[in-house]
Parts: C-alpha cells; sequence; structure tokens
C-alpha cells in the first residue's frame, strides 16, 4: 500500500507532458477523487512510471467511440489530469489506485506512446482557476436537489439524501456528476463546463431533461 500526501501542486509545477488513460464513461474533476482498478499491461506499466514521476500526474480523457486500440482510438479534447495520491498492488498483479482532480487540460498534440501507453502535450492555459476552490451558492442548489430527486426515481438508483443534501456545492455537484450513470456526452458537458455554477446548471438541464421525456436538444424521447 502506498499513499502521497496530497502536498501542493501549483499551476507553475505542471509537466510538459502527460500519460491519458481514455476510459469511456469516468469522468474526473478538480478536487474529485476517483479509484480505478487498472488491469492492462500498458496501463499497469503507465501507473508505474506515473509513481516514479516526481507530479504522479496522469490524465483522464474519454474516448469517442467504443474502439478500444490504444493507438489509434480518437478521444475528446479535453480532459482532467489526476495525482495518484493511493495506491495498492493486488495479489494477482492489478493496481488499486485513487486519483485527486488536479487541473483540466486541452490536449496540444499527441507524442510517441511509451510502453505501451499514448501521451500527450497538454495545454493548460484557461484552467488556472481549476486550483481556485469556487463560491458556494452560485446556483439554484433546491432545483438541482429536486432534480436529482426525481432523476434517481426515475433511474430507479439509491442515494443517502441526508449526506446529499449537507453537502457543500462543490462536492455535490461533482460527486454526482463523476457517479451518477450520464452518458460520455453528458459526462464531458458537465467536465468541460467553465466552473462550478456552470456545471451544476448544466447537470440541472440534463436530469430535468431526462425526467420530463424531453433530450436536452428539445427532442421528446
Amino acid at each position: 500500500m502506498g499513499a502521497r500526501p496530497p502536498g501542493k501542486l501549483g499551476f507553475a509545477d505542471l509537466p510538459a507532458t502527460v500519460p491519458i488513460f481514455p476510459l469511456q464513461g469516468a469522468l474526473l474533476l478538480p478536487r474529485g477523487k476517483l479509484p480505478l482498478n487498472i488491469f492492462e499491461p500498458r496501463y499497469l506499466a503507465m501507473i508505474e512510471d506515473a509513481l516514479a514521476s516526481q507530479d504522479k500526474l496522469i490524465g483522464m480523457v474519454q474516448p469517442l467511440t467504443k474502439e478500444t486500440r490504444a493507438s489509434t482510438q480518437a478521444v475528446y479534447p479535453i480532459g482532467c489530469a489526476g495525482r495518484i495520491v493511493s495506491w495498492s498492488e493486488t495479489e494477482d498483479g492489478r493496481y488499486l489506485i485513487s486519483l485527486n482532480g488536479i487541473v483540466r487540460f486541452k490536449i496540444a498534440d499527441e507524442i510517441a506512446t511509451m510502453r505501451g501507453y499514448r501521451r500527450v502535450r497538454p495545454d493548460f492555459a484557461g484552467y488556472e482557476n481549476d486550483f481556485v476552490e469556487p463560491d458556494e451558492k452560485l446556483f439554484d442548489r433546491k432545483r438541482l436537489i429536486a432534480g436529482l430527486k426525481a432523476y434517481f426515481t426515475a433511474e430507479g438508483l439509491q442515494g443517502d439524501w441526508g449526506t446529499i443534501e449537507s453537502a457543500p456545492d462543490e462536492r455535490l455537484v461533482n460527486t454526482i456528476a463523476m457517479l451518477c450513470p450520464f452518458t460520455p456526452e453528458e459526462k464531458q458537458t458537465l467536465l468541460e463546463s467553465a466552473g462550478l455554477a456552470e456545471r451544476a446548471k448544466a447537470m440541472i438541464g440534463i436530469v430535468e431533461a431526462r425526467t420530463s421525456g424531453v433530450e436536452p436538444g428539445g427532442l421528446k424521447h
């Protein structure tokens, strides 16, 4: 079992290259926590190399298709870099890791693979505010909670509403965004939202559309 104290990783400390882990439906947001079960050889190698690096960062991105070939799979151009803060190795050779979301990035360009995993040059410009905790009460929290309750009922999901309703704004929005079974396109929309208020408004639109029978684009389903 390993763990790294969170420490302070500032904007000036960000690396020139990051490995990427394309995983459909997986969403990492700044200050969010994402557990991962790593078993494919190329991603085991990626984790080993990331653990040996100073920053311990990997970039989570979503593929555009279900194709899984490491070197050709098209991915969305925006992802989020996460820092490995805890890890353990299982008896059958898997890694169980926990990522803390640090900062979003645009893929400037992709460089040669290393040990089978993909790497990119990230462009962090424009995401400096990901290091700043947002102010609270920037959106209609009551509307969001009401929409989530209807959405959970419609989807047959269970929720600890005491915990959900008492959670701070950012933790509420980010945790729901990361854990709910939204579509990959919806999760990407939440990732690309400019800030917490915009992400919450996008989430309200998603859950209300799902429960009203109208898709976000205005079509009935």
